[in-house]
C-alpha cells in the first residue's frame, strides 16, 4: 500500500506570486465600471465613485474572508451600498467619507491606499483601528445579509436553503451529520 503525503507544499515562489496577483486584483475602467481579475466579474458603480466601490469590495473580503467565494459575491453585496447611496445623500457621504478615512489610514500606515496594501493581515490591522466607527459598523452589518443571504453562497457552504417549503427538517435528515468526519 502506498502512503501519500497530504501536507500542503507551499513554496516561497507561490507566496510571492500570490502577493503579486493580489496587488493587481482589481482595475477601474472609465465610466464607473469596476472589473475584478479574480474569477472574472464586473460591476458598474452608479452612485459611488468606482474607487470607492472597489475599496468596499476589498474591505468586504477582508471583513468576511472566504477563500472559496469569488469577488463577484462580495461585489454583489456592495451593490446594495451603491443603491443606498443613490437613495440617500447621508448614505453616500457615509461610504465616500468612510473609504476616504480608510485610505488615509492605509497611507499613514503603509504609504499606499487600502486596495494597494499587499497583505491581508496589514489591511485587517487598518480595519481594526476603525472598527468602532459608524462607517465600519454599517458596512459590517449590511454585509451579513448581503453575503450570506445569497443562494450561490449557500451552495458553497453546503446549506440546502430553507426547509419549510420542503416539509421541514424533521423528515429530511435534520440529524444527518455525515459531513462531520470522525477522527
Amino acid at each position: 500500500m502506498r502512503t501519500m503525503d497530504k501536507r500542503p507544499k507551499v513554496s516561497r515562489r507561490a507566496v510571492l506570486g500570490a502577493g503579486g496577483v493580489s496587488l493587481v486584483a482589481m482595475s477601474i475602467l472609465p465610466g464607473g465600471m469596476v472589473v475584478g481579475a479574480k474569477s472574472a466579474w464586473a460591476a458598474k458603480a452608479e452612485h459611488l465613485k468606482p474607487q470607492t466601490f472597489a475599496t468596499l469590495v476589498q474591505m468586504s473580503r477582508d471583513i468576511y474572508p472566504h477563500d472559496r467565494f469569488a469577488d463577484k459575491i462580495y461585489a454583489g453585496a456592495v451593490m446594495a451600498f451603491d443603491a443606498a447611496a443613490g437613495k440617500s445623500d447621508g448614505d453616500k457621504a457615509l461610504y465616500e467619507n468612510g473609504v476616504a478615512a480608510l485610505n488615509q489610514a492605509a497611507v499613514g500606515a503603509h504609504g499606499v491606499e487600502y486596495n494597494q496594501v499587499g497583505w491581508e493581515i496589514d489591511r485587517v490591522a487598518i480595519l481594526r483601528g476603525m472598527e468602532k466607527s459608524p462607517f465600519f459598523q454599517a458596512v459590517r452589518g449590511s454585509l451579513v445579509v448581503g453575503i450570506y443571504n445569497n443562494p450561490e453562497v449557500w451552495t458553497l457552504l453546503g446549506y440546502e436553503g430553507e426547509s419549510a417549503s420542503k416539509g421541514g427538517y424533521l423528515s429530511r435528515g435534520f440529524d444527518d451529520i455525515d459531513w462531520l468526519e470522525t477522527v
